[in-house]
């Protein structure tokens, strides 16, 4: 039947706190939520990243302490993201497969000390090549797809070693994911998760993360459009994840966030999976920038922010405004 005004006032479920939660159609909890997290070598070490204002390099001791307090707060997993030293990088990118590396150290004693926190990693070379970019390069500069993966493989197994719960492929090569889900059942890790990257584009959102992993520098001036995907195209993604997922990824994500939020829902619509978005660092420094010119109310906008992430059928954010946001939420 047809309803109209008066008999249907759509401002009667509006005038009350308590109604408006009782008909809220999405919910924001701290378990909704992933922190991304830059960890270097040292002890007691903390550096600010200056393009990142209140994200800080941390050294694994101080990582420990932070995970402790994560898992007060609610926050089930962190994505961690190792800061490598000049002299650690290469042509060949074997820093990133060393198990005695940051990254597997980190997580070593993040499992140890904080079992009950998921651990999420960086499957991706470009935080260990001299050149900056995801993959292995030839005379040309072009990244190699089926060499890459070769590496992948390498540091995801070492990366599940060192105690992993969810390896996270962000290189955009062909066929990495189906790569990775073989050499991790032969190997032993059938629970090893794999979080696919598998909608990510090729973005100018992501400039303070480089500056915050040290590979801005490396990059010089270059690009990922030959990998990473155009930001004109939507079709395209869903073509990427179904692969991703036909090769055995169990969760799939979409980056950038907020600006390609018709992309998580597409994915959540079309495939019905668990569906991740990364509010990535370019958004969460235009966001702080606002905030600290008084432009922007800070708490009411980062929830509705992230609100929208859930809106759109996003499973779980990863978001440098976790904590903050989790402290809200209580």
């Amino acid at each position: 039947m047809k309803q109209q005004f008066p008999h249907t006032r759509m401002r009667r479920l509006r005038k009350q706190g308590f109604t408006r939660k009782l008909v809220a159609e999405n919910q924001l909890t701290s378990s909704d939520l992933i922190y991304p997290m830059f960890v270097l070598e040292g002890e007691n070490l903390q550096q600010a990243v200056p393009s990142m204002p209140g994200v800080n390099r941390l050294s694994i001791d101080l990582l420990v302490d932070e995970a402790h307090e994560l898992v007060e707060l609610g926050i089930p997993a962190i994505a961690l993201f190792p800061v490598t030293p000049m002299n650690a990088k290469s042509l060949c990118a074997s820093e990133a497969f060393n198990p005695d590396g940051l990254a597997q150290k980190a997580v070593r004693a993040i499992k140890q000390a904080v079992p009950n926190i998921a651990v999420i990693t960086d499957v991706a070379l470009d935080p260990f090549t001299s050149h900056g970019q995801d993959g292995l390069i030839d005379e040309h500069g072009y990244v190699l797809n089926d060499e890459t993966i070769e590496v992948l493989v390498k540091q995801a197994l070492s990366h599940a070693e060192a105690g992993a719960d969810i390896v996270a492929p962000s290189d955009m090569m062909d066929g990495r994911v189906g790569a990775l889900r073989q050499a991790l059942e032969s190997n032993g890790y059938l629970n090893t998760c794999i979080m696919a990257y598998s909608a990510k584009y090729a973005s100018s959102y992501y400039g303070p993360f480089r500056d915050a992993v040290g590979s801005a520098g490396n990059i010089k001036g270059g690009n990922k459009k030959n990998y990473q995907m155009d930001p004109a195209n939507s079709d395209e993604a869903m073509r990427e994840i179904a692969l991703d997922l036909q090769e055995g990824a169990d969760m799939v994500m979409v980056k950038p966030g907020m600006p390609y939020l018709d992309i998580v829902r597409r994915c959540k619509d079309e495939f019905k999976v668990p569906t991740f978005a990364y509010q990535v660092s370019g958004e969460y420094a235009m966001h702080k920038a606002a905030f600290d010119n008084g432009w922007l109310k800070e708490d009411e906008v980062i929830l509705e922010s992230l609100m929208a992430f859930k809106r759109a059928g996003a499973d779980g954010i990863l978001t440098y405004f976790a904590k903050q946001a989790a402290q809200l939420l209580r």
